[in-house]
């Protein structure tokens, strides 16, 4: 009877030892599961990370790229290590297939990990482990590799591939069409809550704050791509306003209209870009063109026209007191 007890005591204690570690597993590391890409731009060598998930802020634990070293995306069961420990052995000259190898030699999960690395040259290596949630898969090309585990379809990683290799324009604008794809192809099995873009430059200046081209994320919404996907547009006409406030800088109203413009067209709800438009339009000798403008912005929002004064101090707004009196009295 003893020793019934004794074997059934061990026995419990090993069953116990197995669901801990089990929930170390589970519980002490991320549970993104999920589709992302990494990939490079062939002419322009900027390198780029993206992923959607239904997990919370996925982009903070996923997405890793570094200007003239590469990119990484970590995922399943991530170990988040990888990220960088993954770009400083490309650093050091590792190619990503030696880097890859080198992360899971030590890694005893790698049964569940996936994980995606592309370097400067485009070459790309990717692991998909063979406990990893189904359906899990990857596909990998000349600039890329497209990676999805836990997905309603075998598909999704696939359609990612063909929607990347059959696309063009900036390589931010690419990897979202090869989220799209997937997302169209059944996406994530559980559903959508977050998703991020990160795209640095192919040469590093030595300027991280130059470097990063785009890095957006959204960490909780009904529709993660969507948004995602609006707010690269809008920070593609912030960067068209950052080159009218560079033009302004150097003197050059016309090319600051021209940019300005641009903005206005791509986000053209937005009342700072319609201000400034309107502002360099009367810089540009063009006041009856502007004045529709200030009319609009002030009648949203009034603290704009308080504003507009104070422009003449900083050389922003040449005007005389009647043109600055006519601009004023726009929404009346």
């Amino acid at each position: 009877m003893l020793r019934t007890k004794i074997s059934t005591f061990l026995f419990l204690i090993f069953i116990l030892t197995e669901l801990t570690q089990s929930q170390q597993l589970f519980f002490s590391e991320p549970f993104a599961n999920t589709y992302s890409i990494v990939a490079r731009d062939s002419v322009t060598g900027e390198m780029g990370v993206a992923v959607q998930s239904h997990w919370f802020s996925v982009g903070t634990v996923v997405s890793w790229a570094e200007a003239g070293v590469g990119a990484v995306a970590t995922q399943s069961f991530v170990n988040v290590s990888f990220g960088k420990r993954g770009l400083e052995l490309l650093k050091n000259g590792k190619s990503p297939k030696e880097a890859l190898d080198i992360l899971l030699s030590d890694d005893e999960s790698k049964d569940v990990r996936q994980v995606a690395i592309i370097d400067t040259k485009g070459r790309v290596a990717a692991h998909t482990g063979e406990n990893c949630i189904d359906a899990a898969g990857h596909s990998t090309g000349d600039n890329y590799s497209a990676q999805a585990n836990m997905m309603l379809k075998n598909t999704v990683w696939s359609a990612m591939a063909k929607a990347f290799e059959n696309s063009s324009g900036p390589l931010a604008a690419r990897i979202i069409i090869a989220l799209e794809a997937a997302e169209n192809e059944g996406g994530d099995i559980r559903g959508k809550q977050s998703a991020a873009l990160l795209v640095v430059k192919g040469k590093s200046t030595g300027k991280v704050w130059e470097d990063k081209l785009v890095d957006i994320r959204v960490d909780d919404h009904a529709e993660p791509l969507k948004e995602l996907k609006r707010i690269y547009e809008v920070h593609v006409a912030y960067e068209l306003m950052n080159d009218g406030d560079d033009a302004v800088t150097e003197g050059n109203m016309k090319l600051a209209l021209e940019k300005y413009t641009e903005a206005e067209k791509l986000f053209p709800d937005n009342l700072e870009m319609k201000y400034w438009h309107a502002v360099t339009l009367v810089e540009n000798g063009r006041l009856e063109e502007a004045l529709p403008l200030f009319k609009e912005v002030f009648s949203k929002n009034k603290n704009w026209k308080t504003l507009t004064p104070r422009l003449i101090k900083s050389k922003l707004l040449t005007v005389n007191e009647d043109e600055l009196n006519r601009i004023l009295n726009a929404d009346e």
